[in-house]
């Protein structure tokens, strides 16, 4: 659909520079710039404007992958959709008045697996609102926060190529930095929290005031960053946050290394030695049915194969609560170093408990199979 500018002047879009996201299929792509903003008072003016519903398909919810074809990673499996709380039934019932907002927020270097989340909220909403924001807020003392990659010209050609209509990129948001904060509680002390303190408790701080400011009915994040996702989650559940919140699968590249800005600090031995995390996981997945004992084994092993990666954990936890987990759904994360670069990733499996498994070979049937590759070698859930 045409998205205006205040002015109501429309601005063509321009190509993408080389190496960006590849464009969505005009369908569901915008035709005009987005509108760019940098203070509050300019985003409130930008939000004020009428917003033009544009028709849901069917099909909305339904094709995860990438028109790109990139690969991304399965619905997970063996979980029910996570109910939406009745805060967040309220907004969406009342949202067909003014159309649905979404929002999808970066803290910039946009690569494909951002434009799959802008393309996500592109399909199930009429607005969509990219943040591009480094946080101060969830980088500790010694992390990369000066040296962060900063590529505002070729984000603003991202959100362009998969239709964002507002972009709001401010210098800062807390000035001065805020002496009322969130916590995250005990899922903020664990996996990533263990070795970057406060963390968490930061990025909560600045997504609770970003929810605020754009007010939202849908937020989109994604799958890779699992622990955010699940502290997001909760901080919507207990503070009461009218909106709904979608996981967006991670996005691959053909070799299985997820995406992540901070990629772009490997060089050439390092991003192949990178590669043994996604293979561990694969590993790990492939074993579900043996039992958490025989995914960790296996993901390990595969790590253990690949000298330039110094692991920082790798573990099974619950999906809804990060708990310890023996069967049934579960996450495998793993987190490690390469060089000094710092990367994460996830997968989604279902924990089969051995004994059953050996109860059902003595009775010679087979366990069903939980893992399913995604046609590009590559072993999910």
């Amino acid at each position: 659909m045409p998205v205006l500018m205040p002015a109501q002047m429309p601005i063509p879009p321009r190509p993408a520079p080389a190496g960006t996201a590849s464009p969505a299929p005009a369908a569901s792509r915008g035709t005009a710039r987005p509108v760019v903003v940098r203070t509050r008072a300019e985003l409130a003016a930008a939000l004020a404007q009428p917003v033009v519903r544009r028709e849901q398909t069917a099909a909305a919810s339904a094709d995860q992958t990438p028109p790109d074809h990139t690969p991304t990673d399965p619905a997970p499996t063996g979980q029910a959709p996570a109910a939406s709380t009745p805060q967040s039934r309220e907004a969406r019932e009342a949202a067909p008045a003014r159309g649905v907002r979404g929002v999808v927020m970066t803290m910039g270097a946009l690569h494909r697996g951002h434009a799959a989340l802008i393309r996500e909220a592109r399909r199930r909403t009429d607005q969509v609102v990219v943040t591009i924001f480094v946080n101060p807020l969830q980088f500790g003392p010694g992390e990369d926060l000066d040296r962060y990659p900063r590529t505002f010209a070729a984000d603003l050609d991202v959100c362009a190529s998969e239709g964002a209509d507002i972009v709001y990129a401010p210098s800062v948001v807390h000035d001065p930095a805020p002496l009322v904060t969130l916590s995250a509680g005990p899922l903020g002390d664990v996996l990533e929290g263990a070795s970057r303190p406060g963390h968490f408790d930061g990025m909560l701080t600045l997504v609770g005031t970003m929810f605020h400011l754009v007010r939202p009915d849908v937020a989109f994040f994604g799958r890779k960053d699992a622990q955010q996702l699940v502290c997001i989650r909760r901080m919507v559940d207990d503070l009461a946050f009218p909106l709904e919140i979608v996981g967006v699968p991670t996005v691959r590249d053909t070799d299985g290394l997820a995406l992540s800005s901070r990629n772009a600090y490997l060089d050439a031995d390092q991003r192949r030695s990178a590669l043994a995390l996604s293979r561990a996981l694969a590993a790990g997945a492939a074993r579900a049915t043996d039992g958490a004992d025989a995914v960790l084994t296996a993901a390990r092993a595969e790590l253990a194969s690949e000298p330039g990666v110094d692991v920082d954990y790798l573990t099974l936890a619950s999906r809804s609560d990060l708990g310890p987990v023996s069967t049934g759904p579960a996450l495998l994360l793993v987190a490690a170093r390469v060089g000094t670069t710092r990367l994460i990733d996830n997968i989604d499996l279902v924990l089969a408990d051995p004994a059953a498994r050996s109860a059902r070979q003595s009775a010679g049937r087979q366990p069903a199979a939980v893992c399913a590759a995604d046609g590009n070698g590559y072993q999910g859930v």
